[in-house]
Order: C-alpha cells, then sequence, then structure tokens
C-alpha cells in the first residue's frame, strides 16, 4: 500500500487530510512538527510526503532541506497564499510541487496522484539513451544517478541531478527556464522561474569545486541556459 506521510501543526487540516487519503486507500502517517516529521519519514520511508511550512520545532524548509540530503522522496508542500518566496525556497531545494492554503481536496489528491504517477515512472522507465549521458568532460548517468567530471564522482542534490540530466539530453541547446522548471522539476505550475536560476546557481558552484576553471553550463541573456562540452 503507498504510504503517505502528512506534516502540519493544525489537527483539523491533518484530520480533514487523513481521512480523504485514506478514503482514498492509501496508509498514512502524520507528524506535527519538524522534528517528528524527519523521524515519521526516516522510520516509514513514506511514498511521499504532504509538508506545511509553517511548523514548529523545525520548519518546513529545513524538512525540505534535510530530507533532500537523505532521499528522492517527492514532497508536496503546503503553503500560505501570500507566501511566495517559500514556495520559491521551496522548490528550490527539492519540493516536487506545491498547494496554497486553503484548498480543495480535489486539487491535493490530483496533485499526489500526478507527483506519484511521474515519481513511478521515473523510476522504472529509464530511457536507454539516459543511461550515460555524456557531454565533454561531463557524464550524467540516470541508472546509478551519478554525475562526474572526468572520473571525480561529483557530490549533487537530487534536484540539481534533475537539472544537469534535462540540460544533458539537449547539449549545446538553449533551454528556457519554463522548459527547465517543467522537466527537471516534472510540475504543470508556472511563474516561479526563480527556482530555475537559484538551482543553476547552486549546481555551478558544486561543478566548480571539482572543475574550477571550466565552464559547463552558459546563460543566454534573455532566453535560458545551455549546457556545453
Amino acid at each position: 500500500m503507498t504510504c503517505i506521510l502528512v506534516v502540519d501543526d493544525e489537527p483539523p487540516i491533518v484530520d480533514f487530510v487523513t481521512y480523504n487519503l485514506q478514503r482514498e486507500h492509501y496508509d498514512v502517517v502524520v507528524a506535527h512538527d519538524g522534528p517528528t516529521a524527519l523521524q515519521q519519514a526516516r522510520a516509514h520511508r513514506p511514498d511521499l510526503i504532504v509538508l506545511d511550512l509553517m511548523l514548529p520545532g523545525l520548519d518546513g524548509l529545513e524538512v525540505c532541506r534535510t530530507l533532500r540530503r537523505e532521499s528522492d522522496v517527492p514532497i508536496i508542500m503546503l503553503t500560505a497564499r501570500d507566501a511566495e518566496i517559500d514556495r520559491v525556497v521551496g522548490l528550490e531545494l527539492g519540493a516536487d510541487d506545491y498547494v496554497v492554503k486553503p484548498f480543495s481536496v480535489r486539487e491535493l489528491l490530483a496533485r499526489i496522484k500526478s507527483v506519484l504517477r511521474r515519481s513511478r515512472t521515473q523510476r522504472d522507465i529509464l530511457p536507454h539513451d539516459d543511461r550515460g549521458l555524456r557531454v565533454g568532460r561531463l557524464t550524467v548517468d540516470a541508472a546509478r544517478h551519478e554525475v562526474r567530471i572526468d572520473e571525480t564522482l561529483v557530490d549533487v542534490t537530487p534536484r540539481e541531478f534533475e537539472v544537469l540530466r534535462t540540460l544533458a539530453r539537449h547539449p549545446g541547446q538553449v533551454l528556457t527556464r519554463e522548459q527547465l522548471l517543467q522537466n527537471a522539476w516534472d510540475t504543470t505550475y508556472y511563474g516561479d522561474t526563480r527556482a530555475v536560476d537559484s538551482a543553476i546557481k547552486r549546481l555551478r558552484a558544486t561543478l566548480r569545486r571539482v572543475a574550477p576553471d571550466a565552464t559547463f553550463i552558459v546563460t543566454v541573456r534573455g532566453v535560458g541556459y545551455r549546457l556545453e562540452g
């Protein structure tokens, strides 16, 4: 049975979400604060996490940051209507989607099913030409989930890996921020392209630590980014 971890400090929301998820035959685990969320995630290894950003003990952004260092579990954030900056930061840290409060159960269920479907497809179906993408000195191996510069392994986050894999599929081709957002984040929402810029900035810094003199990702002003060999 698919397990979903619901994290929110408001009991009515937790009860509402839990009830509707159980009606859809999901196994539900709950947490009401950040530290408990991490404990539950490590203990139960859920298939997806519904994560509120405003949590006691440890906020949702820090929970997301910690989880992304440990796994690629899909994360859907719950955010306030006026918290755009939190949504952007959450996406930068590796969240897969977000739902704005107040939300309808229909919207939440649709987002959950969509993210789960994409996650399973990525795990189960790996295109042959994705198993060892090589662009110049850079190799992106989706089967091993590894990035190498020459023979040196590069320590990247799951989100950085998806951005780099998307660029490596189209070497030398300029991809817009919207294209990167849709492909590397696997989402259909728009308007948060700043998450792409921040992810690219972090990715460049990561690659630079291994190859200080190399330039892999080129900015095309007013358009987007391209990966060069």
